[in-house]
């Protein structure tokens, strides 16, 4: 049998006194957690105890003795050895040290009074003392992962060295006592190398509550007014979970009532979330701060305004006339087409903004109607529908228009609105994102209705077109046992069913055209709201904190130990020496990532390119869960 003692670095070279400690229950092992110096009262040493365990919930107990000769101490050693008719324990320990010597004498009485150490020198292969100094300081306030909470039940028995762990931890009122208080006992451990400057700490601890109370009642008065039933309707419920900066303000302030609440947090796993969302709210501040910084400089907001805002005069007279003449109007019929008041707007703005340079969305909208009038001619040399190419390329044409006038609608505004939403970035860098986000949703939403004309449009001729395969087959789809099922039909039947399939046929190049192009640009639009959105999920969700402590405190988070031979001198027991691993970075990523309103299973890249070719909308919509004929 091996009896490991664990004993802290600090008390190496305390002055004599009493072992405090545990039995580790169910292993052969004993922590040392002080040493009570002489002189001291054995009463006022058990009394002392009894109230620490009251509060830490740990068995101490007096372990044995620990002698460190001093000049007029020579009759040290046998007065400890007395004291274990005072404390008596199964085992009582009696540790010495001689001036000059690195290692321990170790000695171990039972009961019966026989000595550990006699009983291994007669039989060779008896019982053996393995003496493990460790870092006290660092195992108290170093986390053993996998996480598992003290009052957690669990099946498998915990582990030696998490046994170890959770009583140096749970000591923590031992550690208020130290040899310089002036009392009856006087103590030596880790505090006793050095006080920690904590005054300002507990002062910010105290200062902490009342403004946590403060936030907390603003949390209410903003749940209060989320309350309200108007913002409960269907329409604006649905809104709002489209729009991001919606879902980012919920996502805040679900934070906010976890970080600023008054109730301590009970477990290392919450007082790690709740530090890293706090960390990740400081750093997202400061990164809208910056933000607004450079934008409110050197007059960048006109000039971001200048770049939106379409010059009229140069985008809007091509497509104009494009439109006049696929529509087949004269001037006065389009006069009549379009209201007087738009174009005495369009007129006068078009004379103020005549020697302004060609903006990004005015090219936008010249690239488009370039695209449009390639498509309804003979696009990379193809034979299309004419009849369906000129009915489509007049729709998309008339709504390009349409959001031209809308963008029209705004320039005067976009500037201010600009000005107040750059405001916004002071909420957090990741408030300013999820508002560009949106901006770039509405200002491409001429974009989002041609993808979804186009994949509508060709998701039924797809879908007339398998369901007509399956006519001319003899089959049909059974929508109550959800499988394809054996019909009989007449020659009426197949007759039409022949003329439709053959018109789908020839009609699907040309709606497989247009929605190919217009599923590429919204696959473009989509992919930089993704980048957004992956930006903002990463400073949401990224435990800045942890990753912190893992560089700058490694011990703090503990995947292991490792054991050194520190000394191995004869007559003495083994000495090794108890260094942390720390956890590794992947690993504490893993552990410590927020969870975040993305964080949800995407579809499959085979499942995208499935709904990219039966013509299914891939975003925002929700996802198609039943098949239908």
């Amino acid at each position: 049998m091996v009896l490991k003692l664990f004993f802290p670095q600090c008390c190496n070279t305390a002055d004599s006194g009493l072992l405090v400690g545990r039995w580790i229950p169910g292993h052969n092992s004993a922590v040392v957690l002080a040493v009570i110096h002489y002189p001291f009262i054995p009463g006022q040493v058990k009394k002392y105890l009894s109230e620490l365990q009251s509060q830490t919930q740990v068995d101490l107990t007096v372990l044995g003795s620990w002698s460190m000769p001093k000049e007029g101490q020579e009759g040290m050693d046998s007065f400890l050895k007395d004291l274990s008719t005072i404390f008596p324990q199964k085992c009582w320990l009696q540790l010495s040290r001689e001036i000059g010597k690195r290692g321990f004498t170790c000695q171990v009485v039972q009961n019966n009074g026989r000595l550990l150490q006699d009983r291994e020198q007669k039989n060779g292969e008896g019982d053996k003392i393995i003496l493990i100094h460790y870092d006290q300081r660092k195992v108290m306030l170093s986390q053993l992962h996998p996480v598992q909470d003290v009052g957690q039940k669990s099946d498998v028995e915990a582990s030696e060295l998490r046994l170890v762990f959770q009583t140096v931890a749970q000591s923590q009122p031992l550690f208020f006592l130290d040899k310089y208080d002036d009392g009856p006992l006087k103590l030596s451990h880790w505090q006793s190398e050095g006080r920690e400057a904590s005054i300002i700490a507990e002062l910010l601890k105290q200062a902490s509550v009342p403004v946590c109370i403060f936030l907390t009642w603003l949390l209410s008065l903003w749940y209060w007014f989320c309350s309200f039933r108007i913002l409960h309707l269907p329409p604006v419920l649905f809104i709002s979970s489209k729009l991001s900066t919606c879902v980012q303000s919920v996502y805040r302030a679900v934070h906010f009532r976890t970080v600023f609440s008054p109730k301590k947090a009970g477990t290392h796993v919450e007082f790690m979330r709740k530090a890293n969302i706090f960390v990740s709210f400081l750093v997202d501040i400061a990164l809208g701060l910056l933000l607004i910084s450079w934008l409110y400089r050197e007059n960048r907001i006109s000039k971001l305004a200048d770049t939106l805002v379409p010059v009229a005069d140069v985008s809007m007279i091509p497509i104009i006339s494009h439109l006049q003449k696929s529509l087949g109007l004269s001037s006065v019929q389009w006069c009549c087409f379009v209201p007087q008041r738009e174009r005495r707007r369009r007129s006068a703005r078009s004379a103020e903004r005549c020697c302004c340079h060609r903006s990004e969305v005015g090219r936008v909208a010249k690239e488009l109607q370039e695209l449009l009038e390639w498509l309804m001619g003979a696009p990379a040399g193809l034979k299309m529908n004419r009849a369906l190419d000129q009915v489509l390329g007049r729709f998309f044409l008339y709504h390009i228009h349409l959001w031209i006038s809308y963008i029209h609608l705004m320039s005067p505004f976009i500037e201010r609105i600009l000005w107040y939403v750059g405001l916004s970035a002071c909420l957090g860098l990741t408030f300013a994102l999820s508002v560009l986000s949106d901006i770039v949703a509405l200002l491409t939403f001429h974009i989002y209705c041609f993808y979804v004309y186009g994949a509508r449009l060709y998701c039924l001729t797809i879908y007339g077109l398998s369901s007509l395969w399956r006519l001319f087959r003899g089959k049909k789809w059974n929508v109550l046992r959800q499988r394809v099922d054996s019909c009989s039909y007449d020659l009426d039947q197949l007759f039409i069913g022949t003329l439709l399939f053959t018109i789908l046929l020839f009609l699907l190049p040309t709606t497989a055209l247009y929605y190919l192009v217009f599923t590429l640009l919204r696959l473009v639009v989509v992919l930089f709201q993704g980048v957004i959105h992956l930006s903002v999920d990463f400073i949401n969700s990224f435990p800045l904190f942890a990753i912190g402590l893992r560089i700058c405190r490694p011990y703090r988070l503990a995947e292991g130990v490792k054991f050194n031979v520190l000394c191995q001198e004869p007559g003495t027991p083994l000495h090794l020496m108890m260094e942390i691993n720390p956890l590794k970075c992947s690993s504490v990523l893993q552990c410590y990532r927020t969870p975040t309103y993305s964080c949800y299973p995407k579809d499959s890249w085979a499942g995208l390119c499935k709904k990219l070719f039966v013509g299914e909308l891939i975003y925002p919509w929700k996802q198609k869960t039943d098949k239908t004929d």
